[in-house]
């Protein structure tokens, strides 16, 4: 693997993972030999039919779950290998993510929800930075309300200043538009990108939508438990 400035230009490294779930009628295979590079500072879509395991990936790029087998190496860490202990400190550290439903903290204002993984890392009170990620998504003035005092746009921008609050080396996204309007979508989307462009950061998210698809450096179709590269690997994988 190629060296840049003493660290490796892929943030996502994947070989022949692999994730089954136990149910009652027996073991569900899930992703089914999924092999993904992503380097430092792409833009990355997954695209896929509902049930096709875009969220289980998801989850396991982020260190929520970890693959039944194979190899997966996220910004530096073996999240297939790494115990819990390491896995937490990762997702602290490392990892930022933006829900389709927010999941936003019902009973924290705005600011407090962005900081909130600041004082979960670092403890104390990092208040400053928490406020400039509010600015940079236009809500510095909503500082103090409530998720049930904003619109779903906003609830969304307060969402992305948490992901990135941390500054993260890989932003994960879960159809961060699917909750939205088209109008919200598209300003909540031109936030994201400008946000990620200004910060350096890695993005792979989640979509069903062609239009978000298209604002990314690479487009991939998650079908029958692998992944395919680009719009004719999609229509091959459909057909």
């Amino acid at each position: 693997m190629n060296e840049v400035d003493g660290a490796s230009p892929l943030i996502v490294r994947a070989r022949a993972l692999h994730k089954s779930y136990a149910t009652a009628a027996g073991s569900v295979s899930v992703l089914r030999g999924v092999d993904l590079e992503v380097l430092r500072g792409q833009t990355v879509a997954v695209a896929g039919e509902s049930g096709s395991g875009k969220s289980t990936l998801l989850a396991l790029l982020a260190g929520l779950d970890v693959p039944s087998s194979g190899e997966l190496e996220v910004a530096g860490t073996n999240v297939a290998a790494a115990p819990e202990h390491a896995l937490a400190d990762f997702r602290s550290r490392s990892v930022g993510i933006v829900f389709q439903h927010f999941h936003l903290i019902r009973s924290l204002t705005a600011l407090e929800n962005v900081r909130l993984p600041l004082e979960l890392r670092d403890g104390g009170d990092p208040s400053d930075r928490a406020h400039k990620a509010l600015h940079a998504v236009g809500l510095g003035h909503r500082r103090d309300h409530f998720p049930a005092q904003l619109s779903g746009g906003e609830c969304q921008r307060v969402a992305i200043a948490r992901a990135l609050v941390t500054e993260p080396a890989l932003l994960l996204a879960d159809e961060p538009t699917g909750n939205l309007d088209e109008r919200t979508g598209r300003h909540v989307v031109d936030l994201l990108f400008a946000l990620v462009e200004m910060a350096t950061t890695t993005l792979v998210l989640v979509t069903h939508s062609a239009a978000l698809a298209a604002r990314c450096s690479r487009s991939l179709f998650l079908a029958d438990g692998r992944l395919h590269e680009g719009t004719g690997a999609v229509a091959a994988a459909r057909a």
